[in-house]
């Protein structure tokens, strides 16, 4: 396991954002997929490299970044590591649409160096699974909120007791052109949710999965043991799982 030093997004929507240290897991054989995974509110990437790092799955490079530490006014306005400022953790929440943007941002830029013939995907727990969701709507769109083109392609995105934001304008943008419906269809998803949830309410996870399945974003499932999560990755993009 390696990790990369501080970043930022260089002043993104007007302000610069400085990220925390990423952590990387290196593929112990042949390099199929490379996915980078969101930690969530409070926390960073290191306690999550180290989890996948035990994972039986090979032929994965897994980029564990760290968000950037910012007021959360769900927090009262105090300071922790968080991908974007909320309010309410659940669909029904203010959209911080510049901060998911930002976060958006900083993950494409994470996998744009990645070997053209690896496959990308963006998975991620809680906060960080919203921020991924966010991910899959800017690429099947083809563009970021504010407008910017979306510059990768994704093949997988997973999400850990999370939730959707923007979800009350995802349906439209999907609707606004054959190439976004085509890619929304196209893009596979998993979402995973305990029943039990404290935080983030399994509800949410079933109104994310409604709006994602409204919107042709409807390849998904909600399985209930994290190794799914590796039996899911190695089904959809072929993994050998050989070192």
């Amino acid at each position: 396991m390696s990790y990369y030093g501080n970043s930022s997004s260089g002043g993104w929507g007007g302000r610069r954002v400085e990220y925390g240290r990423t952590y990387v897991v290196r593929p112990k054989g042949r390099h199929q997929t490379t996915i980078v995974w969101l930690h969530g509110l409070g926390d960073n990437g290191a306690s999550w490299s180290q989890l996948l790092d035990s994972l039986s799955l090979p032929n994965i490079k897994w980029i564990c970044p760290t968000a950037a530490t910012r007021p959360v006014t769900a927090f009262g306005g105090f300071p922790c590591t968080a991908w974007f400022d909320v309010e309410d953790i659940s669909v029904d929440g203010r959209d911080d649409i510049e901060g998911l943007d930002a976060s958006a941002a900083h993950i494409a830029n994470l996998l744009s160096s990645e070997p053209p013939d690896v496959k990308l995907g963006i998975g991620g727990f809680s906060m960080g699974a919203a921020a991924a969701l966010h991910s899959a709507a800017c690429y099947a769109h083809g563009k970021f909120s504010n407008g910017m083109p979306y510059p990768i392609t994704i093949s997988a995105v997973i999400s850990l007791s999370g939730w959707l934001p923007c979800s009350r304008t995802l349906r439209s943008k999907m609707e606004s052109s054959h190439m976004a419906a085509r890619r929304a269809a196209s893009l596979p998803i998993l979402l995973s949710h305990g029943r039990v949830d404290e935080v983030v309410s399994y509800r949410n996870a079933e109104r994310s999965a409604e709006t994602l399945r409204s919107s042709g974003l409807g390849h998904y499932t909600i399985p209930e043991e994290m190794d799914d999560v590796g039996k899911w990755l190695s089904s959809r993009h072929g993994l050998d799982r050989s070192r």
